[in-house]
Parts: C-alpha cells; sequence; structure tokens
C-alpha cells in the first residue's frame, strides 16, 4: 500500500477508479485496487464502455448469446452494462458495508441522448435501478437545466443518484437545491433518508483545457501567466459552494431526520496539458468529505509521487476568488466557458454512446 495513498485517504479524500472493464473484474484487478490502492469506489461513463468492448474478448460469450438469441443493440448495451455493474457492485459491497454505505458505489449512466429530457431521463433511471438491483448503485444524471426535475424526481423515490457533468458553480447551486428537493419530497413520503445517497460530479481538467485555449488566443504574457489556474480555483469555490449549504437550516432539517450529505465528486482528473504535474488535480484539491475519482494512470502517478500536505482547499478560498477575478479581467467569460463545456460534454458522451452502439452491433454480427 502507498503511503502517499494511506495519507490521501487519511484526509477524508475517498478515491474512486474512473474505468470498468470486464476484464478488470474477471482477472481481479479490482480487488487489487481495493486491497493495494485504497479504491472505495468506481464510476463509469459511455465512453469507458465504448473502450472496454473494443479490447480482448472478455464480452465475447455474452455477446453471443445475446447474437443467438437476437436482442436488439441497444437491449444488448443495457444487458452487458448492468452485468458489469452489478459484479463491480458486489465486488465493492464489502466496502459499503465496513462505511456504512459512504462508499463501495458504483455508477452507471443513463442514455446521454436524453439529457434534455426530463420524463426519460426519469424512466431510464428507475429501470437502470431495477435492472442493477444493488444498494451501493448510483445512477448518474447529468446537470443540465432538464436533468434537474429529473434529479429531485429520483431522490423522491430513493434513488441514489451521480450528479454528473457539472461545470459552473450556479448549475452547482442548483443541483444542491434539486437533491435537497428531492429529500424533503421523499421525507414528505415516508421514505428512510439515511439510505438516500448522492454524490455532485464537478468536472475540473476539462475547465482549464477551453480556459488556457481562451487564454492562449488573448495572447498577452498577463492572459498566459494564468493558464492552469481556473479549473483548481473553480472547484474550490464548488466546495465554498458546498459549505455554505451545509451550513443552511434547510440542511439541518434534513439532517436531522437522517439523510446524508451530497459529496462533491472530483471528476476529469487526469490532467490533459502534459505540462502540468500529473497529479494537479489530485494534490490541489485534497479536504476532507470529498471524492476524487481519477483514471487509473492518474491514480499510479499519485500513489508513486503524489503531494499530500494536508487541506488545499478550505485555506485557499480566498485565492480562487482572486484567480477568477484575474481570469476576469484578463477577458475569460466564465459564463460562455461553462456553457460551452456543458454542451461538448453532452455532445461527447452522445458520441461515445453512440460509437458503443456500433461497437456491440458490430459483434453481435460476428457472433
Amino acid at each position: 500500500m502507498s503511503e502517499i495513498l494511506k495519507n490521501l485517504s487519511g484526509q477524508g479524500v475517498s478515491l474512486w477508479l474512473d474505468d470498468i472493464s470486464r476484464e478488470r473484474l474477471r482477472t481481479g484487478n479490482l480487488e487489487a485496487l481495493i486491497r493495494d490502492r485504497n479504491v472505495v469506489g468506481v464510476t463509469s461513463n459511455p465512453t469507458i464502455f465504448a473502450s472496454a468492448l473494443s479490447k480482448g474478448d472478455a464480452y465475447a460469450p455474452q455477446l453471443h448469446d445475446l447474437a443467438v438469441r437476437g436482442v436488439e443493440v441497444e437491449e444488448a448495451v443495457r444487458a452487458i452494462t448492468t452485468y458489469d455493474i452489478r459484479w463491480a457492485a458486489d465486488v465493492l459491497r464489502p466496502v459499503y458495508d465496513a462505511t456504512g454505505g459512504v462508499d463501495g458505489r458504483v455508477s452507471i449512466e443513463v442514455d446521454p441522448r436524453l439529457a434534455k429530457e426530463t420524463e426519460k431521463t426519469v424512466a431510464e433511471a428507475r429501470a437502470l435501478w431495477w435492472a442493477v438491483d444493488r444498494p451501493n448503485l448510483f445512477i448518474k444524471i447529468p446537470a443540465t437545466v432538464e436533468g434537474l426535475p429529473a434529479i429531485t424526481q429520483a431522490i423522491s423515490e430513493g434513488i441514489s443518484v451521480n450528479v454528473t457533468l457539472i461545470f459552473s458553480l450556479e448549475r452547482y447551486r442548483a443541483v444542491m437545491d434539486a437533491w435537497l428537493t428531492g429529500l424533503e419530497r421523499a421525507r414528505a413520503n415516508g421514505l428512510n433518508l439515511s439510505g438516500i445517497a448522492s454524490v455532485a460530479s464537478f468536472f475540473v481538467s476539462r475547465v482549464d483545457t477551453e480556459v488556457d485555449r481562451r487564454l492562449e488566443r488573448i495572447g498577452t504574457p498577463e492572459a498566459k501567466a494564468l493558464k492552469g489556474k481556473a479549473a483548481v480555483a473553480n472547484a474550490r469555490l464548488a466546495f465554498a459552494a458546498y459549505e455554505e449549504m451545509i451550513d443552511s437550516p434547510r440542511w439541518h432539517a434534513l439532517s436531522a431526520a437522517g439523510a446524508r450529505p451530497q459529496r462533491p465528486l472530483w471528476a476529469s482528473t487526469g490532467t490533459k496539458d502534459p505540462s502540468y504535474p500529473d497529479t494537479l488535480y489530485v494534490d490541489e484539491l485534497v479536504t476532507a468529505g470529498t471524492v476524487n475519482t481519477v483514471p487509473e494512470k492518474t491514480l499510479e502517478a499519485v500513489a508513486d509521487h503524489g503531494r499530500v500536505t494536508g487541506d488545499t482547499v478550505r485555506p485557499r478560498y480566498e485565492d480562487a476568488w482572486n484567480a477568477m477575478a484575474a481570469l476576469k479581467e484578463a477577458g475569460i467569460d466564465y459564463d460562455d466557458v461553462v456553457r460551452v463545456l456543458e454542451e461538448e460534454g453532452v455532445e461527447k458522451f452522445e458520441a461515445s454512446w453512440g460509437e458503443l452502439l456500433a461497437t456491440v452491433s458490430s459483434e453481435l454480427r460476428k457472433a
């Protein structure tokens, strides 16, 4: 076990693996990461599944049976992905039990093509919740405007939700409101609030990618000096917003009724710019009560040379505000940045879903 990873966990950061594949599951790799790398959760998305299906032969037996049965491609995709999610949930069940349901979680995403359709998103969330049928499941719902009422409805029905694709502070506050409203409705419906969990996935590295591109285009020395500052500052201010929420009378009433907090989750934490430290979005976002979901490459980098120096979020709010003010002064339109990122995020996941459907369709024809 890496001492660095032990220290990170000791600071109250839950490390989740941003990857899943049947090969990991059947070889025992996920168990090894839980044992040796302090991994206490797993997230998935259409891109991850498309990649997993394109490598090796782990899915061949199931694909053969689906082809023999004449199963339609979209049903086949759900059969394949929910199988992996159930398996991973069972592997992580001891962690779930040991942490009282805080960790040991596995996430599966609703069809990203439904990101702008509230009713269909709710229906899909219900279907996935039923199909996987594990208490340590999270249903991933995107934080689009149309996704917000779907989040509320799912939570009100006792479905645990991983809210994904959050980029802006304003939208994050709307996500927290949607979650709180869902809990209030669940309480009114007589549900046990302690059984309803949620995380809010605030995307990190993509913010720097978009902002840095704009800073390069501005081209001044002052603008270029701000590269690599936006993503961490944005995430730190998101945590400040979270702290405001948990200090509110509204949350205190729900907490007294047994509700669990909606933990902030740092997503997209692998660095995209090779000139940045490969552990940047882990080292600079250490604070208790958070989740950091990392690709395995980043996990290994942190285990080897990550810098865990204590809380790097709460003491640095002023730095974050100053960085955002400087970016605005340099000509960065924050509202436009987060709008573009959300649109691109939905488009990318839709494209990955299309790739996943095409891959499964091709494999079904071969089987």
